[in-house]
Parts: C-alpha cells; structure tokens; sequence
C-alpha cells in the first residue's frame, strides 16, 4: 500500500510518536485508531523504532505508518524497508528529497523561513511541515500563502483542539498532534482511554471545521443564486 494522499488531505490530521516502548505499543495503536487517527508517525530516534514501525505495518493495516526524524537517505531506506509509507523530517534535505522523488515515497521536510518553505516544495516536498507552529502563530501560515498559495503546508507544534480552527482557518493544509497527547508518561503510565479522548476531541475540531467552511461555501453558492449540486 502506497501513501494515500487524497484521504490524508481530507482527513489532515498526523499523528506523532517519539519514546513509544513495544509494552505499550498494541494499546497506544488501538487508542489512536479508535480516536480517528489513520496517519501514524513513528520518529527513529525511538528505541527499537524500525522494529516497531514493521510490527505495526503488518498488524494494522488500516493504519498508514511513517517513519518520522529520518536525517539521511540510508534511514529512509531502512524505514522503507520494514513498511513506512512516507518519510518525515524536520528539516530539508536535497539528497533525502531526491531519494524520495526518485522512489516515489511521500516526503514531509521541516521548514520555517519564506525561502526554506519554497525550497522544500520546488524540490518536490508532498507537503511542507512548518516547525515549531506554535512560535510563529495562525497568522504566519496565512502571511506564507499570500505569495505561496500552491504550497501545501503542514502545522506541527502547539497545536490543540483550541487553536486548530485558527490554524486551517489561517491556510494550513494539514496538522500534527504529538506530545502533548502521546507524552512518554501518558504512554508508560497506560493511560490508553485518555489518549484515545484526546483523539477524538482533535479529529472532531477538524471535522467541525471543514463542516462548517461547507456549509459556509453552500451559502455562498445560494446567496449568489448558483444551483448546488
């Protein structure tokens, strides 16, 4: 199974993991698919994480599983190898860029400035993820696609149920949940039913969102005396 683009541009939502113990792994899974999660990041700077990532691509296959924090090609490959569908990093690459153009893997690099952001798509980036978020705000995302309103742009860092209307509002493709859900504690602690609350909290400020920007857009169309079909 290759990366789903179009169900993750209608289902924006990525779920990061860093820490994650193989104890703990089935609940922790279990908790984000049934919160609505289907896009799950495994960073490799987590003990075991290559081993981790294979057990879940083969138990879970409704899941689509990436490899996140990949610094180098030889990662990628390796991530690749035991199931990542798409690799996340948090800064661009050339050399990462071009492995992943050339066998047709799905790449998210980290950028910040106007200049990194544009370089990272050109390069050929599925979408850009802008990092931290939190430090530059809602509204740099919509000062980014004034001039760059083709580049698909993903918002990771400080992002919560609270802000993330603010933050697709603003121009943001896509969104990231990470710590502050999957926290290393909250994972060893097995507190499995908080996690999947916290899920599911998330994914419905998304889909409140894109079902209200519906309606809104269906208003539009009868205000202006358009046929909606």
């Amino acid at each position: 199974m290759v990366f789903d683009l179009p169900r993750f541009e209608a289902e924006p939502v990525l779920g990061i993991v860093r820490g994650l113990n193989e104890s703990c792994l089935e609940g922790v899974v279990e908790a984000a698919f049934a919160g609505g999660l289907r896009f799950l990041e495994i960073t490799l700077n987590t003990p075991d994480a290559l081993h981790l990532i294979n057990k879940i691509n083969k138990k879970y296959t409704q899941l689509q599983i990436g490899a996140g924090t990949v610094l180098s090609v030889e990662e990628a490959k390796k991530a690749i190898d035991v199931g990542a569908k798409y690799i996340v990093a948090p800064n661009f690459d050339e050399e990462l860029s071009t492995f992943c153009a050339q066998t047709k893997i799905a790449y998210f690099p980290g950028a910040l400035t106007p200049s990194e952001i544009k370089k990272a798509w050109d390069a050929g980036a599925t979408m850009v993820k802008v990092f931290p978020a939190s430090q530059m705000g809602p509204d740099y995302f919509k000062i980014i696609k004034g001039p760059f309103d083709k580049i698909k742009l993903m918002a990771v860092g400080g992002i919560n149920p609270a802000n993330i209307k603010d933050y697709l509002g603003a121009g943001a493709n896509a969104v990231a949940l990470g710590g502050s859900i999957f926290s290393i504690q909250r994972m060893a602690n097995q507190k499995f039913e908080e996690i999947q609350k916290d899920i599911a909290e998330f994914m419905f400020a998304v889909k409140e969102f894109y079902s209200k920007m519906c309606s809104m857009e269906l208003q539009t169309v009868k205000n202006f005396g358009g046929d909606v079909k």
